[in-house]
């Protein structure tokens, strides 16, 4: 599950909503857990599949968290993507409806719901000492997306979603690589492929590297905006001051020289040394040409099959392929390779090791009657317990960053063995430029790093991508 961002959920099938109306009639599939407390507050929760396939264990462990017994939750998908939900959750809110009453929304469109004032604003019941308890104790980049330009609290962080490279760690010892040196020492990208493509060509193996280039928000959010930040590049100038605001008054930077190495680096590992827009010195090859369709589960499938060399994705990949029944491990995760280091970097908070910063929060609907109860169900995910249960059953990264830290994460079973490399990319992580125009440029930005890892001239698809994003920038 990630920031992730036109994500697919990956474990159950979509569950349709019939419309704006009539929200609970329209999910089908849902999941009340603890019936017997039915007589208090139903709870209505649009959440992830993910949540629901481990249902059991969270709501217990809300309750061991100190939620009310009377409370029970009643959990609805919020559907395949997040583009789905994003849509949903805006017919309902604006149409003001009363359920559902709490929401898993995405980190990276928090905000234009924020200034769409389509949900309840936090700082106004929760208490002072909770609010700095989210604001000295959660992670500080996360909390970001959840604020609004009043600088009040409007969502709760759950937890933060940072990509890593999950690799094979016996196929790298056989062919002479130590790559766990590289756990929390990030490898360039040159030595990176030069690498991946001896480990590959070693090992009768179908994939080398396997990441996500479909047209999606994945795309746009993430895997390019990581690729292009590593080499010093941004979308809209400097992250520190452009990426939640100044719209029509920031720099439009895709068609900056970072931008294109970081596509030309991943049009090699497409195309191999032989494109013409391919990066010097570098290896290629090694990416198939599906990866120009793929998501995050087609992408994951043949990594934990044992069928690809090393893949980019979140930690709930980790929990699945480091399973004992799966790679175990053999898998080995370090965090993002760089471009280029910090220093040498064009904009500010770019170059070196960067992970995409996805994530979710949770928010409340501000026209549900039952927000006391909503208040206390939030109240309880706070708690270390609970987050702690969270990332032993599905491998969802505490809020509390030091949490990582302690001797009970690392025994959790798989994710316990990568807590150094989570907390690196976790520090290490930059958000997408979200303002209320993000949904129109995300798709514009999709599109045009899609087409210029396929068939069109880096050059060309960022100039386009230029004069179209000036134009909305100006529409405003």
């Amino acid at each position: 599950m990630t920031g992730a961002s036109d994500i697919t959920i990956p474990r159950r099938d979509f569950i349709k909503a019939t419309g704006a109306t009539g929200v609970a009639a329209g999910l089908a599939g849902c999941s009340a857990i603890s019936g017997e407390r039915n007589n208090g507050t139903t709870l209505k929760f649009i959440t992830s599949n993910d949540w629901i396939a481990n249902e059991d264990v969270l709501v217990d462990a809300l309750y061991d968290a100190g939620m009310p017994d009377h409370i029970t939750i009643d959990s609805m998908s919020m559907g395949r993507t997040t583009d789905t939900a994003q849509a949903k959750y805006r017919m309902w809110l604006s149409a003001g409806e009363e359920t559902p009453d709490v929401f898993l929304i995405d980190s990276g469109w928090t905000k234009p719901f924020i200034t769409r004032d389509l949900i309840l604003n936090l700082s106004t019941v929760f208490s002072n000492d909770v609010q700095e308890t989210v604001r000295n104790e959660y992670a500080e980049k996360s909390v970001s997306t959840a604020v609004g330009s009043d600088g009040d609290l409007y969502a709760l962080p759950l937890f933060p979603d940072v990509p890593t490279i999950q690799y094979r760690k016996d196929l790298a010892q056989k062919a002479g690589y130590d790559l766990e040196q590289h756990a929390t020492d990030p490898m360039s990208w040159k030595e990176f492929s030069h690498a991946i493509t001896d480990i590959y060509e070693q090992n009768d193996i179908e994939y080398g590297f396997n990441w996500q280039a479909a047209a999606s928000e994945q795309l746009s959010c993430c895997v390019f905006n990581e690729y292009l930040s590593s080499w010093g590049g941004a979308y809209f100038g400097n992250p520190e001051t452009n990426l939640y605001q100044n719209i029509g008054d920031r720099p439009i930077t895709v068609a900056e020289d970072p931008v294109l190495q970081s596509l030309r680096m991943a049009r090699t590992f497409i195309h191999g040394t032989d494109d013409p827009h391919s990066l010097d010195d570098f290896a290629g090859g090694i990416s198939p040409a599906s990866v120009l369709q793929w998501t995050i589960e087609p992408s994951r499938r043949p990594f934990t099959s044992g069928n690809a060399v090393a893949l980019r994705n979140w930690p709930y990949s980790i929990a699945i392929g480091g399973a004992e029944s799966e790679l175990g491990t053999k898998m080995g995760v370090m965090p993002m390779p760089y471009g280029v280091t910090p220093d040498t970097a064009k904009h500010p908070l770019t170059g070196g090791s960067i992970a995409a910063l996805g994530g979710w929060h949770l928010a409340v609907n501000p026209n549900s009657p039952r927000k006391d109860a909503a208040l206390e169900f939030l109240t309880a995910t706070m708690k270390d317990e609970f987050q702690l249960a969270m990332f032993e059953a599905v491998g969802w990264l505490p809020p509390k960053p030091e949490l990582l830290t302690t001797k009970t994460a690392r025994q959790v079973p798989v994710m316990g063995r990568y807590v150094d490399q989570l907390r690196f990319a976790t520090q290490h992580s930059l958000a997408r430029p979200v303002t209320v125009l993000w949904p129109q440029e995300s798709d514009q930005i999709s599109q045009a790093a899609n087409a210029a890892l396929a068939t069109t001239a880096p050059k060309q698809a960022m100039k386009r991508l230029k004069n179209s994003l000036q134009a909305l920038e100006e529409s405003v």
